[in-house]
């Protein structure tokens, strides 16, 4: 388990019941979680002195019942890093907390690399890893198909403080820009993707995980440089063994270039209870 336990300004409180309650900053949220099988242990009052609770309808998505008024935003901040933090109507607030384990690897693969690294950082979403890569020295190209989470990403490196660092903000389909990367010869020293289940494409085209990921990164194999330094994918769909990675990455990178593969489980600490709540999957490779 790789376990995101080094944030100040953010703790999951407590859980139980399909539920999670967690602290950003000074807001406290109450969220679902399917993983959250197991019941409240003890109800205390912390479970219902929250300023937010999403509520899943039965016909499908939810909404959130301010019990408490916030800002429409307001930022976090883990180590050097800060992002905006925001409610969306479909429950997620803009950030994945326990990434936090991999921002802390990569700033660290960068930083010691002493070399220039070019990173291609795809499903980017609102660019923890953006934010992460830019800090510690790197050049990041952002790509991600929702044209607000893009503008969210620029927003996050602008916050950091990092306006002035090498980072190319492009809304596009993933596969589409991988191809043309690879028609165009550009490479990359490191490659981050956090595929979604399932999606869509602007043109309509179906990404499905299971039958999409690993000619995915078959192609992104293609625009990977002669020295890579590492390749990241994390994935948050119920039921993937991290040995599946291990397995597409041993097939794929090892097998070109050698290296380290390492495979498994992302988890956050859960305060009251001293358990650990799991958030998805990792798979690592690096030189």
């Amino acid at each position: 388990m790789y376990m995101a336990k080094d944030w100040q300004d953010y703790e999951v409180i407590d859980t139980g019941n399909g539920e999670k309650l967690e602290r950003w900053g000074d807001v406290i949220l109450r969220r679902p979680d399917p993983q959250i099988i197991w019941p409240i242990e003890r109800e205390a009052k912390h479970w219902h002195q929250v300023h937010g609770h999403y509520h899943r309808s039965s016909s499908g998505g939810g909404s959130w019942d301010m019990k408490k008024p916030i800002p429409e935003r307001w930022s976090i901040q883990y180590r050097d890093l800060k992002f905006h933090i925001r409610p969306t109507n479909f429950k997620h607030t803009g950030l994945f907390p326990e990434q936090a384990v991999n921002w802390a690897w990569m700033m660290e693969k960068i930083s010691q690399a002493n070399r220039p690294i070019k990173v291609l950082n795809l499903f980017a979403y609102t660019g923890g890893a953006t934010v992460a890569c830019a800090y510690a020295g790197a050049e990041v190209c952002h790509v991600d198909a929702a044209k607000g989470m893009v503008q969210w990403a620029k927003e996050n490196v602008q916050l950091s403080g990092l306006v002035s660092r090498p980072v190319r903000f492009i809304t596009d389909d993933v596969f589409k820009f991988v191809q043309r990367e690879e028609r165009r010869g550009n490479k990359y020293d490191a490659i981050i993707m956090d595929p979604p289940s399932y999606g869509r494409g602007p043109g309509g085209e179906t990404w499905k995980l299971e039958q999409s990921l690993y000619p995915f990164l078959a192609s992104c194999m293609k625009i990977m440089s002669d020295t890579p330094l590492f390749l990241l994918i994390n994935s948050y769909t119920t039921g993937l063994s991290p040995s599946v990675l291990n397995n597409m990455l041993s097939m794929t990178m090892k097998k070109r270039y050698g290296g380290k593969i390492t495979s498994g489980e992302i988890g956050l600490p859960i305060t009251q209870s001293g358990l650990v709540l799991p958030c998805g999957i990792l798979g690592r490779w690096e030189a």
